[in-house]
This record gives C-alpha cells, structure tokens and sequence, in this order.
C-alpha cells in the first residue's frame, strides 16, 4: 500500500509553480519592463529586494535549529535543498520589531542568491509581488535624506533608493549583497558575559 502524499508536497509543488511563473514572466516582459525587484513588507514597511540578488522562495513550516547564543534576530539554520541556511528575521533585524513575535501566516523566506556567497534566508511577512522601474519613481538624494531624517533614522550602507509608487506608498530599496557583507549582518553570535 503507497504511503500517503505528504501535506507540504502540495506546498512545494505550488512555489516551484510561482517561481516558474516569475520566470517566465522575467523571459518574456518586454525590454525595460522587466521587473527589477521582489516586493516584500516587514513590520509595515515596504521593501524592494533586487531579483537578480534574491533567491529561492520558501515557505517554512520546519522547525528550524537553534544556535546557542545568537542574536535575537538570528532565528536559526534550516536545511535548504541539502545546504545549511541561516535564517534572519529581517523585521528584527532591522529593530521594526521586538524578538519574539509571531510570524505573520503569510511570512516566507527570501534566499539570497548562492552567488553572493552567503546561504542565508530572511524572514518577510508577506510578498507583494514584483516591481519594475517604470513603476516607481526614485526620490532624489534630499528627498531620500529628508525622509531617513523625519523618520529619526540613519541609512545604512546596504539601503538602497526609495521609491514613490503610483498611490504615494513609500517603497525602500535593499542591497542584498551590500547587506551579505555587512559586519552587523555576519556577526550572528552575541559575545559571552565576561568574554573580552
């Protein structure tokens, strides 16, 4: 008697059929329409994630292991397709978010690109589809600062341009090899009490 199907199959077999819908949407977008962005909310916030830096897609339902002494954005190592990925709760990184709150149902995770060289996957609440530049309106260099300012925020060095959508939406940019290299980023373990 065949085993029965297993329920996350379905769920496999759905985001493979998204990615593959994205990527033929890609192919045959014509030349400068081509989406340039993944569009992604975190704590309320809009983001762009540069698709030719983001990866695979994935909807977690494993549990993920633990690391010992990690920072608290620093969720855990899921196995993804035969390699260790670090997930990162980009909420929290980014301090929108205390630790420890519930994800949103509809939260995936966004691998960056195996050519950046780090496996890692952040945590979003929700996708909201995909972008091109004919979408958007880039706010200029003040406009940009202003808006960091009112905000009572500094730009960190992986913080893209913002974007003015056609509904007066901010949306911010994110250089995801730009954040694979970031110190804060990459030093995941918090320091031991006493350690020097």
């Amino acid at each position: 008697m065949p085993a029965p199907p297993r329920p996350m199959a379905g769920k496999d077999t759905l985001l493979r059929e998204l990615q593959a819908r994205l990527a033929q949407r890609l192919h045959e977008a014509p030349a400068g329409q081509a989406p340039a962005w993944l569009a992604a909310e975190v704590a309320g916030v809009r983001l762009l994630l540069p698709l030719q830096e983001a990866g695979e897609i994935v909807e977690h339902a494993q549990p993920l292991l633990p690391l010992p002494h990690a920072r608290p954005w620093f969720e855990g190592v899921l196995n993804l397709r035969g390699h260790l990925h670090g997930v990162v709760d980009l909420a929290v990184f980014l301090g929108l978010r205390g630790a420890g709150a519930p994800h949103a149902p509809a939260s995936r995770l966004v691998a960056l690109n195996p050519a950046l060289g780090l496996h890692c996957a952040l945590r979003v609440d929700r996708l909201a589809g995909l972008r091109n530049a004919a979408q958007l309106l880039p706010l200029s260099p003040d406009e940009s600062a202003a808006t960091a300012s009112d905000a009572g925020t500094a730009r960190p060095p992986f913080a893209g341009d913002l974007y003015l959508d056609d509904q007066g939406r901010h949306w911010q940019a994110l250089r995801l090899a730009a954040l694979a290299r970031d110190m804060h980023f990459l030093n995941v373990v918090q320091p031991l009490p006493g350690a020097a």
